[in-house]
């Protein structure tokens, strides 16, 4: 039994990068902006290491880039859409899809997004 539960054990920690590198890849994106009108599009997420990446969006007729990190099921990321720079957070769920909360640094309140893997 002990063996048993040791090789379980030793599954569950060779898995653990494996989790944390389902988070590339590209998604379908829907938001909500600052004043609740929608909007909708792509995201890429590219893997740069165990932990970090970049993230690529094309939504609403724009474009924007920025660095990303996962944490457990914390996922962050800076980015820039022309002169701006903002800030958004996503909770990992099971099904592999992002929520989260964004906001742009000097403005007032927060959007919502949502990215679904494809």
């Amino acid at each position: 039994m002990r063996t048993f539960m040791l090789s379980l054990a030793m599954l569950g920690l060779a898995s653990a990068p494996a989790a944390a590198q389902s988070i590339g890849g590209t998604y379908t994106v829907a938001g909500t902006n600052f004043d609740g009108s929608k909007y909708g599009g792509e995201a890429t997420i590219t893997l740069t290491s165990d932990t970090t990446c970049t993230i690529h969006w094309e939504t609403g007729g724009s474009s924007s880039d920025g660095i990303c990190m996962r944490n457990d099921n914390a996922f962050s990321a800076g980015y820039v859409m022309g002169k701006e720079i903002g800030l958004v957070v996503y909770k990992v769920d099971k099904d592999g899809s992002l929520h989260g909360l964004w906001t742009i640094a000097g403005q007032n309140g927060n959007g919502t997004e949502v990215l679904t893997p494809k």
